[in-house]
């Protein structure tokens, strides 16, 4: 490793020191080109573009995964086999829209069953009324005991009490039977439906989902890290693959446990949806927004890499009133739109040249000429 340096280092000074012996050979062979204000050496015009400062976010992407804030998950509250299904994945339902049915036909024959026993209770019920009454007149003329007449009261109220009980039983069958009608509890859109007619289905079966079209909810997982700058209300953004925003939006819940597996911190950020351009369960790109700060800006144009380094030539004046060009060492951040930020390097009012970096040499004078910002 120190060798490639030390041979790429020899490499580097040595086209300078070429580049600057061709340069004087050049001026000493020509007297005509020589000037007093630059050293004997013609002054090269260049562009050059003025670093000026832009307000620049400090942004970080996640992968978050959308979830509807309008979302139901259909499940049986019945055990059994299905038997129809009514509707299609993607139709749109009314609330209280039949979508499956299953099988009723045990359940039926327990309701008959309970209805039986009620009306039998029924007939109880009337034949205990009547004896009461017949041992009520008899009690009243004196021929029976008031211990009869208690034991036809005790009699009647145990038979309407059972009927109560009967009738208590049929309604809740009669409940439990319409659970085999699956219905849409909201109105909105049918999801996949992933059974089939004959599938055997329990309590914890997903039938379908019903979503109704509108706001969506990004979960965003946050690296424990970052999760101490995670505040109420901080901006979010939504992007495609090309960094094109889709939705704005900011945090509406910080998790305040962190997940064990992943050690992230969840947040959500609720995403209108007026288009239907976004997907229930789709992964997108959320770009969380920390805050913003002016940085100098330069023209991608005019930044050279060499060795894994960032470089830009600025012009500069020197002390007979002309310019020369320094190469600066610099830090960039993002690109934002045809522009480096620079982290560190330059300042904002340098003059960064922008065409013809490649003939330049450190410290050779130069015109700079202002270029359009456009």
């Amino acid at each position: 490793m120190s060798r490639f340096f030390a041979r790429t280092s020899s490499q580097i000074f040595s086209g300078v020191l070429l580049a600057t012996i061709v340069s004087g050979t050049l001026a000493c062979g020509n007297g005509k080109t020589a000037n007093a204000g630059a050293g004997g050496m013609h002054a090269m015009p260049v562009q050059v573009r003025t670093a000026h400062p832009a307000k620049v976010d400090d942004t970080t992407e996640y992968v978050a995964t959308l979830k509807s804030r309008d979302s139901a998950v259909v499940m049986p509250q019945v055990e059994g086999i299905i038997t129809q299904i009514f509707v299609h994945s993607g139709e749109r339902v009314e609330a209280g829209a039949p979508l499956m049915q299953i099988d009723p036909a045990k359940q039926q024959a327990t309701v008959k069953s309970q209805e039986d026993a009620r009306a039998a209770q029924v007939a109880q019920v009337k034949w205990a009324q009547q004896n009461y009454d017949r041992i009520s007149g008899l009690a009243s003329a004196g021929v029976v005991s008031k211990q009869d007449l208690d034991q036809a009261r005790a009699t009647l109220d145990a038979a309407q009490s059972q009927l109560r009980s009967l009738d208590a039983q049929v309604n809740e069958q009669q409940v439990q039977l319409h659970y085999y009608k699956v219905v849409a509890p909201r109105a909105g859109i049918v999801g996949d439906v992933p059974v089939r007619v004959g599938d055997r289905v329990t309590t914890t079966t997903t039938l379908t989902t019903v979503d109704r079209p509108g706001s969506l909810e990004a979960y965003i997982y946050v690296p424990v890290e970052k999760s101490a700058q995670l505040k109420m209300n901080l901006a979010v953004q939504i992007v495609d693959a090309s960094g094109a925003l889709l939705a704005a939006s900011h945090i509406t819940f910080i998790s305040p446990q962190v997940d064990n597996t992943t050690q992230t911190v969840l947040a959500k950020a609720q995403i209108a949806n007026p288009k239907d351009t976004l997907r229930t369960a789709q992964f997108i790109r959320a770009r969380v927004i920390w805050g913003s700060q002016d940085r100098p800006v330069v023209p991608v144009v005019a930044v050279s890499r060499i060795g894994g380094l960032y470089f830009v030539f600025v012009a500069e004046s020197d002390q007979k009133g002309g310019y020369v060009v320094h190469q600066k060492p610099i830090q960039v951040g993002q690109i934002v739109g045809n522009d480096y930020v620079v982290l560190d390097g330059i300042k904002p009012g340098d003059k960064v040249v922008v065409s013809g970096t490649q003939f330049l040499i450190d410290g050779i004078p130069v015109v700079p000429q202002e270029t359009s910002s456009s």
